[in-house]
Formats: structure tokens, sequence, C-alpha cells
């Protein structure tokens, strides 16, 4: 039986641990303001214990550290502002996070679960000789982590017992962090040579008045059952007048109906928003485990066995080219 000196001298080593933590957040940003999955990073963060570092990397994007630097929870930012992290390449990122956390001793590194992080985490993990967790939906405890497989058709609870755990976390799983309560120190992150396998050309970003898909209160989201590319535009025309953003299923977009940065889904983009309205979208596992968390779900349908109405809050069982124009016309009398 142990002793109450004994009891407290536990209770005070735990405390010790919690308090030598330290976790890496890896920033998403276009070097001009923050993207909202690194919000909810932080968040994710915070839970772990211990103090949360941020990493800024881009071309000219000192205010965006500024930016980072008034984010609650936030301690430190590290800023790295160089040409050689043009177009957020991972090869070029990889060095970097590795040079940071050689100097810093994290024990964790965080980043969202993107196509960035989830390009970036795997590289950073096989350097460190660790294994990536990806995914995560929960934290227990400092090391052990929910996260969901099978296309989230199911949860799985698992401990990591690396010395660093590097992480990609799922967006729509945690709250964002305040953006303007924080005030954490800045400086340089330390150097690092990019590898010279991949160097960053050009992009060129298609540009929309509508809302970020992945940070939109309301999405509309169309389906092999659009039967084709132009017929979306009566999905376009919706979402204008909801000032919505608009998705697809995989199924719409390996048919070449829209561009895959439209994609909704386990391989395309996670979404959770107020609203969310399915159409022609029969409800494929992969596309559920990217939209299962939005609040209310409408799914739209001619055919009442559709898996979609298995997740809806309201479904209609009817033709969309019949029922998305009198939606419309709704939206226009109010």
């Amino acid at each position: 039986m142990l002793s109450r000196a004994c009891l407290q001298g536990v209770r005070r080593g735990v405390h010790v641990f919690k308090r030598f933590n330290s976790t890496l957040v890896v920033v998403e940003h276009n070097n001009e303001k923050l993207t909202p999955i690194t919000l909810h990073a932080i968040t994710a963060a915070t839970k772990l214990g211990g103090e949360v570092s941020c990493l800024v990397a881009g071309s000219q994007c000192a205010k965006v550290a500024e930016e980072v630097s008034k984010v609650a929870g936030v301690k430190k930012v590290l800023l790295a502002d160089s040409d050689a992290f043009k177009g957020f390449l991972p090869e070029a990122l990889t060095p970097l996070v590795l040079a940071t956390q050689s100097q810093f001793k994290f024990t964790h590194i965080l980043a969202g679960a993107t196509a960035l992080g989830k390009s970036l985490a795997p590289r950073v993990a096989a350097k460190l000789d660790v294994s990536a967790i990806s995914d995560i939906i929960g934290i227990q405890s400092p090391d052990t982590f929910v996260r969901t497989i099978y296309a989230g058709n199911a949860i799985q609870t698992l401990k990591s017992n690396d010395s660093v755990k590097v992480i990609t976390v799922r967006g729509t799983a945690f709250d964002a962090a305040d953006a303007d309560s924080g005030s954490a120190a800045q400086e340089e992150a330390p150097a690092a040579t990019p590898s010279a396998t991949s160097e960053f050309v050009s992009q060129e970003l298609s540009k929309s008045d509508r809302p970020d898909l992945t940070s939109a209160k309301s999405v509309i989201s169309g389906g092999r059952g659009m039967k084709n590319g132009e017929n979306f535009k009566m999905l376009y025309d919706l979402a204008d007048k909801m000032g919505a953003a608009v998705g697809a299923s995989r199924a719409a977009v390996d048919a070449g109906f829209v561009p895959n940065d439209m994609q909704v889904g386990q391989t395309g983009k996670i979404v959770a928003p107020d609203l969310y309205i399915a159409v022609g979208i029969s409800g494929a596992i992969q596309h559920l485990a990217g939209m299962k968390d939005s609040k209310i779900i409408v799914a739209i349908n001619k055919d009442p066995e559709a898996p979609i109405f298995q997740v809806a809050d309201y479904g209609l069982v009817a033709d969309l080219f019949k029922v998305v124009p009198e939606m419309s016309a709704l939206v226009d009398k109010k």
C-alpha cells in the first residue's frame, strides 16, 4: 500500500511528464493567411499538454507568422521565410521539419490531414524511424489516439510507444482555436537544405467567389446521378444563391464531370458543414467518410434504397433534375 507521500510523488511525476510534452504544428497557409485546418490542429496540439510551437514555412510569409502568434495556445512561432519553400513541396519541407526537430526535440509533430499533411508526415516519420499516425479524430492521452479506419466505417484506438509521435489531424474532429487571444514569441526556424529532387515551377489556381469547400457552412455535392459536367451548373446556380460551396463524389470526379479538387470523401476533402446537400449521390462508404460529421444532411436521389438515406436527416426520393430547379426558384422567392 502506497503512503500519502509516495502518492504525492507519483502525482508530481505525472505533472512533470505532462509539463515536458512539447508539440510542433506545421502551419498550412497561402503566404497571405492561415488555412483553417491549422486552427483545428492547434486545438488538437493543446490537448497533448505542454508547450505548442508552430512552424511557418513559405515565401514572403511573415504576415502569416504574425497571424499565428495571435492564436490561443501557441507559445512560440518559428518562421522559415525563403523562396526555397515556394509551392510548399513536401520534399522541401521535410528537411526543415527534421532540422527543427533536431534542435527542439518535440515529443509530437502535428499536421492537418490534408494533401500536404499526408504527404509530409510519412516522410518525416520515415526519417525519424517512427510510425506516422494518420487522420486522428480524438486524443485520450499523449500516446493514445483515436482514428477512423475502413473508410470511416470503424473506429480504432491505438497507443504509440515511439519517442516522437508524428500525427495528421482530421480538422472536423476538433474545434478551431481562438485566433485573436494569443501572444506567442517569434523566432527564426533552424536552417535546412531542401532536397534537390523536386523543384517548384508554377501553379495555376482556380478562382471562385464561392466559399472554400473545407470551411463552408453549406455544401452542395453532386454525384454520378448528375449524368455529365454541364448539369453541375444547376448546383452552381443554387450554391451561389445560398452562399454555399460545391463538392462532388469520387464517381463524379472519376467520370470527368468536375475536377478532383471538388472531391469529398476519404480520398478527397473532409467536410463538416452545418448543411450538406447530397444530390444524385448513392452514398458509398468512401464518400460518407468525408461528410458524415455534417450537422444536417439532406439527400436527393431517385433510388429509395440508396445508402445515403441511412445517414441523411432529410431524404427526398425524387428526380434531381426537377427538384434542384424547384429549390433554386424557392430560394429566389425568399
